[in-house]
C-alpha cells in the first residue's frame, strides 16, 4: 500500500489548486467558490489521491481519485477536516453530500437533517442538534389561534420588510419572525436582528428567532456536485423547505408570508417551489406584493445597498424605517458602509 502525505492546499498554490480542480472534475465535482481551507493527500510521486475542504463550519468538495478508492483515504481527509474545524473553534459542523454518500458520513458521526431525494442530503455532527433546535422553538408555540411565519435576511431592514410583517401581523394571531443568522450578508446578523426588532416594535404579536445554521442562504448553499444552475436553485429551495416544514410542525404554523419577487430570478424560482411544497404539506403560502414608495418605485434592499455604495443614502431615505436610517447615519455603521462600498455586486439577481 502506498504511503500518503497530508498537506494543506493554499489558495495561492496554483499548482496544487490545479491538481485539486482536476481531481474534483474527474470525480464529477466542481470546486466550490466558497472555501476557506483545503487539504490534499498526496502519494509517493506527489500525485493528489484525495482532497477535501471547509467553508466556515461546513465540510465541502471531498473526493478520492477512482484509482485509490477502497483505501480509506476519504476517512483520513474527513477526520483531518473535523480536527481542523475543532481547532478553530467550530464544534457544530455541517455538510452537504450526494444521497448515495450519506451512509458513509453517517458512519463517521454525521446525522441527516433533511434531503432532496436523488439530489442532496444535509447533515450535521450532532445527534440532537436539529431536534434540540426544534424543542427550543416548541416552547414559543401557541396552542390556540393562527400562527404564521416570515423568514427574512433584512440586508438591510426596509419599509418593504416592515410592510410584510405588518400584513402578517394583521392577518394572524401570532407571527414567528426568523432572521437569517448566517453571516453571508453585508450587514452583520446582530445589526439586522436588532433593526428588524426595532422597526417592528409597534407590532405586538411578533416572536423573533435566529435561524441558526438550519436555514441556508444562496451564498453558502453548495453547488459543486449539482449539474447546472437550475438544479442548484431548485435543490436549495426544496432542501430549505424540507427543513422549514419541520419547523412549521414544531410551531403549529398555518401559513408562511413571503414578498413578491419582481427582480431576482433565483428568489422567484425559490418562491414558486416554496408555494408548491408548503401547500402540499398543508401550509398556506401568502405572497405579498412589494410595497412601493410614493413615486411608484418598488422598495428593495438591493436598491438601498446600491445607494449606500454610491453615497446616496438621503435619496432613498423614504425606503427606510427611522431605525435603519438612523443606524446608517451613525458612526457605528462606518465599517458596514465601507464593506458595502467595496462589494463587487450589491444587486442580487
Amino acid at each position: 500500500m502506498s504511503e500518503y502525505m497530508l498537506s494543506e492546499i493554499r489558495s495561492t498554490d496554483r499548482r496544487n489548486i490545479a491538481k485539486m480542480e482536476a481531481l474534483l472534475q474527474k470525480e464529477g465535482i466542481e470546486r466550490d467558490k466558497n472555501l476557506d481551507y483545503s487539504v490534499g493527500l498526496f502519494d509517493e510521486e506527489y500525485q493528489l489521491a484525495a482532497t477535501g475542504s471547509c467553508f466556515r463550519n461546513t465540510l465541502r468538495c471531498m473526493a478520492v481519485d477512482s484509482s485509490h478508492q477502497g483505501e480509506g483515504l476519504l476517512n483520513q481527509v474527513v477526520t483531518h477536516l473535523i480536527e481542523h474545524e475543532y481547532a478553530r473553534g467550530n464544534i457544530e459542523l455541517f455538510l452537504y453530500t450526494k444521497c448515495n454518500s450519506a451512509k458513509f458520513f453517517h458512519d463517521l458521526g454525521f446525522y441527516e437533517i433533511a434531503r432532496v431525494e436523488g439530489k442532496v442530503v444535509f447533515m450535521e455532527n450532532r445527534l440532537t442538534g436539529f431536534s434540540g433546535y426544534l424543542d427550543g422553538l416548541k416552547k414559543t408555540a401557541f396552542p390556540d389561534g393562527t400562527s404564521a411565519a416570515v423568514v427574512m435576511n433584512a440586508n438591510p431592514f426596509t419599509l418593504g420588510h416592515q410592510y410584510l410583517l405588518e400584513q402578517a401581523a394583521r392577518e394572524n394571531d401570532h407571527v414567528h419572525v426568523f432572521v437569517v443568522s448566517e453571516e453571508a450578508s453585508l450587514v452583520p446578523f446582530a445589526v439586522r436582528y436588532r433593526l428588524v426588532q426595532e422597526g417592528s416594535a409597534h407590532l405586538k404579536n411578533l416572536i423573533f428567532h435566529p435561524t441558526g445554521s438550519y436555514i441556508i442562504s444562496n451564498a453558502t448553499f453548495p453547488s459543486y456536485f449539482l449539474k447546472d444552475a437550475q438544479t442548484v436553485i431548485e435543490s436549495h429551495a426544496r432542501l430549505d423547505i424540507a427543513v422549514f416544514i419541520r419547523i412549521a410542525e414544531a410551531l403549529s404554523l398555518t401559513s408562511r408570508y413571503v414578498g413578491e419577487e419582481p427582480f431576482s430570478q433565483v428568489t422567484s424560482v425559490y418562491n414558486r417551489i416554496m408555494k408548491e411544497e408548503l401547500e402540499a404539506a398543508g401550509i398556506a403560502c401568502r405572497v405579498i406584493p412589494r410595497r412601493t414608495a410614493d413615486d411608484g418605485t418598488i422598495i428593495s434592499a438591493s436598491t438601498v445597498r446600491k445607494a449606500i455604495q454610491e453615497d446616496r443614502l438621503t435619496e432613498i431615505r423614504h425606503f427606510l424605517p427611522e431605525c435603519t436610517y438612523r443606524y446608517f447615519s451613525s458612526p457605528e455603521a462606518a465599517p458596514v458602509i465601507a464593506a458595502i462600498k467595496k462589494a463587487a455586486d450589491v444587486i442580487h439577481y
